[in-house]
């Protein structure tokens, strides 16, 4: 029996902020899924800042958007149909088939969660991709160590929260973090044990830096990328790492954006710029799950999710999140 759903198609290929009129939502029936295959029942879907550059017909880590296909994107559901017994019906799935109320998926695309008192949407958050992305970036990439102080932009995301607080459980001497808002910087400080944080908006960035590091930095978090990069080269330490995850300031310009214009300080203070994709880092999932887990289960880790309802909201929520509407992690849920 065939199964009715409806999902996102892209549409066409926005011009900065995506509007309405670049998506397409289907209806469609899918067929009964083939052997090896698993039919997946969507609750919760992700949204990503790193969606928005794959809107763009570009070369990339990652094959971008197709027009009229529908989008890709982390989901958590329940399969409630197998032909392959390593995912049996019932079970809690992660997988990458999201924008969509249903979706059918090889066995081996699909990560079965063990019920373990967490809510099924923090396999989307917390203990998922943005989780692992701040854990592998402070402490593969940034070589991040006991003492050393740390900046991280846009902290009231979902990434840059969980790598400030990953810092200070570790034993930073100091964790700040840059946002948006001073909602946002009150979140930081009062909610997530950051030592300082500071409204971008406010004033000139560099100083805000300088004024918040008087003895300097030693690693950088970089979600934001742009003037953001500038000023923390300017203020970050002799030897220092910046972890480069994002450049969320950018990703909806409409021109192509220049390099920061000091680069070259990068060489005097003999820094290492890294940039680096979350999958190439998928051998520290064990280490990650248990020492993140254990963060959670003691009640020392916050985490917060900026939930909307309903399938249909999904392209408003993106925006809005492209925008830092959302404090948290951004999740659609469906169920």
């Amino acid at each position: 029996m065939t199964q009715k759903t409806r999902e996102f198609h892209l549409a066409r290929r926005p011009h900065g902020v995506p509007v309405a009129d670049d998506y397409r939502l289907v209806e469609r029936e899918l067929p009964d899924p083939a052997e090896g295959d698993v039919l997946i029942r969507n609750v919760a879907l992700s949204i990503d800042p790193y969606m928005r550059p794959r809107m763009n017909d570009v070369p990339s880590y990652i094959p971008p958007f197709q027009i009229d296909e529908p989008m890709p994107g982390g989901a958590v559901g329940e399969v409630i149909a197998s032909h392959d017994p390593r995912v049996p019906e019932g079970s809690m799935v992660v997988h990458d088939h999201g924008w969509r109320e249903h979706a059918i998926a090889r066995a081996d695309e699909v990560r079965v969660i063990e019920p373990g008192g967490h809510p099924w949407t923090y396999y989307l958050g917390v203990l998922g991709m943005p989780g692992l992305t701040a854990y592998a970036g402070l402490f593969d990439v940034a070589s991040f160590t006991a003492g050393e102080a740390v900046f991280v932009s846009a902290a009231g995301g979902a990434v840059g929260g969980l790598a400030g607080q990953f810092a200070r459980l570790a034993g930073a001497s100091r964790v700040v973090g840059s946002a948006g808002t001073q909602d946002k910087v009150r979140y930081a400080v009062e909610t997530l044990g950051f030592d300082h944080a500071f409204n971008y908006k406010d004033g000139k960035l560099t100083k805000q830096l300088a004024q918040a590091f008087p003895g300097g930095f030693d690693v950088y978090f970089d979600n934001v990328g742009g003037d953001h990069l500038a000023a923390a080269l300017e203020v970050i330490n002799w030897y220092g790492r910046m972890a480069l995850c994002g450049a969320v300031s950018v990703y909806t310009a409409t021109e192509v954006p220049m390099i920061p214009g000091r680069l070259f300080r990068a060489i005097g203070k003999r820094l290492r710029l890294q940039g680096f994709i979350v999958f190439d880092h998928n051998h520290l999932i064990p280490e990650f799950e248990t020492r993140v887990g254990a963060w959670l289960d003691s009640g020392e880790l916050v985490y917060r999710e900026h939930v909307t309802d309903g399938l249909e909201q999904m392209p408003s929520a993106f925006a809005g999140m492209l925008a830092g509407d959302n404090t948290g992690k951004a999740v659609i849920r469906l169920d």
